[in-house]
């Protein structure tokens, strides 16, 4: 095997390591609900500790996501079908929040966009401690299939890909998750321009029309709520903090509780994102931090101007001198119904800006005169695993904010923070290209096809810029949106814009934050706005608010949109002569207009309005900046009528499904878990403006809305004493995707009831609710 100076040098390096790491040594402690809390002397032991433990949950899908980045399910599986979709509950590689291909195409995606080569050199430049910390990783999962042989759940007990894994499998876990907002988001088009080097080549004559949008990152709705209290709200002085990621319930994406220390080190608990081993969300002894999905892009594209005379379409001008494109071709073994292995290739094209797309229905060809490139600020963001590290190790939000642009790893987060001198924080500190506001503006002729997000590619004019306190060609910290308060902020996915209701972020001058952002001055979603109506009036009603206020906030479930469209739809009702509606208009005035499981009437309503909220000219009161947290407004009298024919279109439906208009929410909003079905309660997000949200896979059938896609998944609630942090917390679905856990379903009920129990963060906390303990070593 041929090996690149970048390999050999990181072969060398892994094997100094290995003769002269400690040995290792890691005490895994569980306390009630399977919480895990692992204690190491070393980051080498500490990686270790937490893949044993992560895998005893969940070892059938942390094997399948490795399949997934190695790019070898085609070899298993066969290419056509696609990755493992989820079945009650239980484990899915299925990333269908992000992209969809079948195994084949996403083999060579992994394969051809993931730059293995790069990901070593990064790691190779960057912190000592990560490399200890994901090596031991590896080596901790592998300990634990040698632990296990023959004794794997049903779901992969036997299977040949379950198999040991290596540092370099880790590294390629952590950049599939980099690329949800971006490379993942065009895994397609990615593929659709790479070639069969066995083939002649066929550009198109002319680009295609666009019959749909491009891609924006991740889909709408996937996101979360952030709520930082700072001392001035806050009735003991110091901060409090809700983090409510809305985030997929099955893949492997799913959160995993987890308290990670190594003495005088590191001593962070929360969740971790699939498995790493690091605290993605969560606090220490000083500080407590969330993410919310950013509004912000993390790519823009370019357009190349192609030398004609190159009949492959690979050679492009920039800056008026041609280049060719580099190629990686890359193999992929696919499984025949015979059971033979056939090899197929394809070769992937890049310009110095990024990766070669086609995506015809958005308009994105390949021709002999034109072609696009995909620039990726995450591509090879290997940054993401100690970002984390540095982040759980800050004494307070400022120092946890200079962590942020210290490493600049964060892919595609917002974060709200608050800590014990009551310090609130919300920052997008997310990795953005650097284009400047100028680069969006007619004059300067550089964005080419703004429905594209495309810049002209054949220029270095109008190329990423570059701050001195960032990596090449993202922004640094003084372009990059943040505020620090004593009163609160909160983010509920919208742009940093509006962090606070009563002063908006509106970046430097003369230009402002980059669009690349997000937009100011604009609508605000139901969700975010019904966030800051909720905290606007507890504070009003109350003053100071205590983690209790805070949690009643998080589950009072209240139906923004109900309140804004109540009154006039029972004024409507009241005009009605139609007998049809009579029944439908009689249970929303009874209804609590909330997403309670006990609510009467929250069906009816939520099946109406998705019909009526697309009406024309549904507002009387239009959209005012000035006043973005209580705008549009005051439904026009003009839609009375399509109100009432979207109510009885809503009814008639329940009535065909046999469901009664006044059924209990948690009878029909359900999610199943060992042949059990679990009532549900919370609402449709930043559609009808509920601050809990749960989106459900599938539309309304007679059995109801059945099982969670995505939606609140951890909730955790901190706040701080003199002694340090007083935390509560909840991973709804449970930390293990195995049935036959005890961990498996045993947080839902605790949702059900919105209770938050206690996380044991102290070792007297923790002694006091040990359910099981086990010391690990190795040399």
């Amino acid at each position: 095997m041929k090996l690149t100076t970048v390999s050999l040098v990181t072969a060398l390096v892994a094997a100094d390591y290995a003769a002269a790491a400690a040995p290792v040594r890691t005490e895994i402690t569980r306390t009630t609900r399977g919480v895990v809390h692992v204690k190491a002397t070393d980051y080498r032991s500490l990686g270790y500790g937490a893949a044993y433990a992560y895998a005893e949950d969940n070892v059938c899908m942390l094997a399948d996501t490795i399949l997934t980045v190695r790019g070898e399910r085609s070899r298993y599986f066969g290419g056509n079908a696609p990755a493992t979709q989820p079945k009650n509950g239980e484990y899915g590689a299925a990333l269908d929040t992000f992209f969809k291909l079948p195994n084949e195409q996403s083999d060579f995606f992994f394969k051809g966009y993931i730059d293995l080569e790069q990901l070593r050199a990064g790691y190779a430049a960057g912190s000592a401690d990560v490399g200890e910390l994901l090596a031991g990783f590896a080596e901790g999962y592998n300990r634990y299939l040698k632990d296990k042989p023959g004794n794997l759940p049903a779901a992969c007990k036997g299977a040949a890909w379950v198999k040991p894994i290596t540092v370099d499998d880790v590294y390629l876990m952590i950049a599939e998750k980099a690329l949800h907002a971006s490379g993942e988001a065009f895994a397609a088009a990615i593929v659709g321009a790479s070639r069969d080097p066995d083939e002649p080549v066929s550009l198109a004559k002319v680009m295609p029309k666009a019959v749909s949008a491009m891609p924006t990152g991740i889909p709408a709705g996937v996101g979360s709520n952030a709520l930082a209290i700072g001392s001035e709200a806050s009735a003991n002085g110091k901060g409090i903090l809700l983090g409510n990621p809305h985030y997929p319930w099955t893949s492997t994406d799913r959160f995993y509780q987890v308290h990670l220390t190594i003495p005088g080190r590191y001593d962070a608990m929360g969740v971790s994102l699939g498995g790493l081993p690091v605290v993605s969300i969560g606090f220490n002894r000083n500080v407590a931090w969330t993410h919310t999905v950013t509004a912000a892009r993390h790519f823009t594209t370019f357009g190349l101007a192609l030398d004609p005379s190159d009949p492959t379409g690979t050679t492009y001008y920039f800056d008026g001198a041609p280049r060719k494109m580099t190629e990686r071709t890359v193999t992929v073994d696919v499984l025949q119904q015979d059971g033979s292995l056939a090899v197929k290739k394809r070769t992937f094209y890049f310009s110095h800006q990024g990766a070669v797309i086609v995506l015809p229905q958005a308009g994105i060809g390949w021709t002999s005169q034109s072609a696009f490139v995909l620039g990726d600020a995450n591509r090879s963001n290997t940054r993401l695993a100690e970002q984390w590290l540095k982040m759980g190790q800050a004494g307070d939000v400022n120092e946890l904010q200079s962590a942020i642009h210290a490493v600049k790893g964060l892919p595609w987060v917002n974060t709200v923070a608050a800590d014990r001198k009551g310090n609130a924080l919300y920052s997008d500190g997310s990795v953005v290209p650097h284009m400047t506001t100028d680069k969006f503006m007619p004059e300067s002729e550089c964005l080419i096809v703004p429905e594209l997000l495309a810049f002209n590619g054949s220029t270095s004019a109008c190329g990423w810029g570059q701050d001195p306190d960032a990596p090449a060609g993202i922004f640094g910290e003084a372009n990059a949106p943040a505020t620090v308060r004593q009163d609160y902020v909160a983010n509920s996915n919208d742009s940093y814009w509006l962090s606070n209701a009563k002063e908006p972020l509106t970046g430097p001058a003369p230009f402002g934050y980059s669009p690349l952002y997000g937009q100011a001055g604009t609508m605000q979603t139901l969700r975010t706005r019904l966030g800051f109506r909720q905290i606007e009036n507890m504070l009003v009603e109350r003053q100071f608010l205590r983690m209790d206020d805070v949690q009643q906030l998080m589950f009072d479930n209240r139906v923004y949109a109900a309140d804004l469209v109540m009154p006039s739809l029972l004024q409507a009702c009241v005009k009605s002569l139609d007998v049809r509606a009579l029944a439908p208009c009689a249970t929303l005035a009874a209804w609590d207009r909330k997403a309670d499981v006990d609510s009467r009437g929250t069906v009816l309503f939520r099946e109406f309005w998705n019909i009526a909220r697309t009406t024309p000219n549904l507002w009387a009161t239009p959209f005012n900046p000035a006043d973005p947290v209580n705008t549009p407004r005051d439904i026009a009298t003009s839609t009375h009528p399509a109100l009432m024919t979207a109510l009885r279109t809503a009814s008639a439906k329940l009535q065909s499904l046999g469901m009664p208009l006044y059924g209990r929410l948690g009878d029909y909003q359900t999610e199943l878990r060992n042949n059990k079905r679990h009532a549900l309660h919370g609402g449709q997000g930043d559609e009808d403006g509920t601050y809990n949200t749960l989106t459900m896979r599938g539309t309304l059938t007679s059995r109801g809305y059945q099982d969670v896609e995505w939606g609140t998944s951890y909730v955790q609630l901190v706040g701080f004493d003199n002694s340090g942090p007083v935390a509560k917390g909840l991973l709804v679905y449970g930390q293990s995707v195995n049935p036959k856990s005890p961990y498996y379903a045993d947080q839902l009920p605790l949702f059900t009831q919105k209770r938050l129990p206690g996380l044991p963060f102290t070792e007297a906390q923790i002694k006091a609710e040990r359910i099981g303990s086990q010391v690990l070593t190795e040399r």
